[in-house]
């Protein structure tokens, strides 16, 4: 086997020093006025055999490794891989990679990657973070030693962080008033047992939707670990128990899956006898029959006002600029599966 070529193999080779070569390999020639004859010469001398600097060294001359890391709820979510895919075409397009992981909403799994991160010495942070103190804690960590973070789709209150999200009471509010204006009286709420500001959001928007249209709201919360074959079974218990329902919002795509295979098993039709919106939108909305009216959340600008911030971040003006939360707006796009009345056009 060929063996690979070192900075001393090149430092050997043209006979001068290795850190002479290590600075003009890592763009730091000019600075430390080393000659255009030497640079050109290592240059070139580089590109003809091929060689391959060492990351993790670059990484000390630099003190850059020029990888982001993104940490999410899972990869396998169409929202979450939505937003991984923009974000990787836009970092690579400014010279960086990204590492992405799953963190299972789990605090404890959360934190062991941010330490794996941290001690591959990442760049800057996106992060989709579950809830807990124990998270926060490790997040304010990164912001105490001044790595850049972004957090987005939820975000902590009580720590100082650039944040983009989407305006979910306004988004859930609007889809429960949209099923009313069609001739929905009746509307429950399906949406995940969890403190997360988010979810909270989309949870008061249905209430406020609800309250004032003097109804009484019907909530089923479901625990984010439960298996699908649980979530349908617990979905189809609660449309039992709640026979006067004529409508559903679900809090999240996922749920939704789980909830119209629960509808199907029940045999009860859409939209005729039960509405349906969904919070997020994917492909899978327009091949089912019929179609399904849902939440849709603006995943290009979402993901490039991350990447904004997270470079305004990285540069060397970032210390002197304060955190920004960018709020955004969802739009409804409505379908057959809520379409039992009066068809009413919102855009949130």
């Amino acid at each position: 086997m060929k063996k690979k070529l070192s900075i001393n193999d090149v430092a050997k080779a043209l006979n001068v020093s290795k850190t002479a070569v290590s600075f003009i390999i890592n763009g730091k020639a000019r600075e430390r006025k080393i000659s255009k004859c030497l640079e050109l010469t290592v240059l070139d001398y580089v590109k003809k055999v091929n060689y391959i600097p060492n990351a993790t060294a670059r990484s000390l001359v630099t003190g850059e490794t020029k990888t982001l890391g993104i940490l999410v709820e899972d990869i396998s979510d169409p929202f979450f891989a939505g937003i991984a895919r923009v974000i990787e075409r836009e970092v690579n397009s400014r010279g960086y990679k990204i590492i992405i992981s799953s963190t299972d909403n789990d605090p404890e799994r959360i934190c062991e990657l941010i330490q794996t991160y941290r001690s591959r010495q990442i760049d800057g942070y996106i992060i989709a973070p579950p809830p807990g103190i124990k998270v926060k804690r490790e997040i304010k960590s990164l912001i105490d030693s001044n790595i850049p973070v972004v957090l987005f789709d939820r975000c902590f209150n009580d720590i100082k962080t650039d944040n983009v999200i989407v305006n979910n009471f306004d988004s859930a509010y609007q889809a429960v008033n949209h099923l009313y204006a069609n001739g929905y009286k009746s509307i429950g709420l399906v949406t995940l047992a969890l403190g997360q500001v988010q979810m909270q959001d989309r949870l008061q928007g249905y209430l406020r939707a609800v309250k004032e249209q003097g109804s009484s709201p019907s909530i089923k919360e479901i625990a984010f670990h439960d298996d699908k074959g649980k979530i349908v079974e617990n979905i189809e218990d609660f449309l039992k128990s709640n026979k006067n329902l004529d409508a559903i919002f679900f809090a999240t795509n996922y749920l939704a899956e789980a909830g119209l295979r629960a509808i199907k098993n029940l045999d009860v039709s859409i939209p005729e006898k039960l509405g349906v919106v969904v919070f997020d939108d994917y492909n899978l909305n327009t091949l089912y029959t019929p179609s399904i009216t849902a939440i849709s959340q603006p995943i290009n600008d979402i993901s490039n006002n991350i990447v904004d911030l997270l470079f305004n971040r990285l540069s060397s003006l970032a210390s002197k600029t304060g955190n920004k939360t960018i709020v955004l707006q969802t739009s409804l796009v409505i379908r057959e599966s809520s379409k039992c009345g009066s068809l009413v056009d919102l855009t949130l």
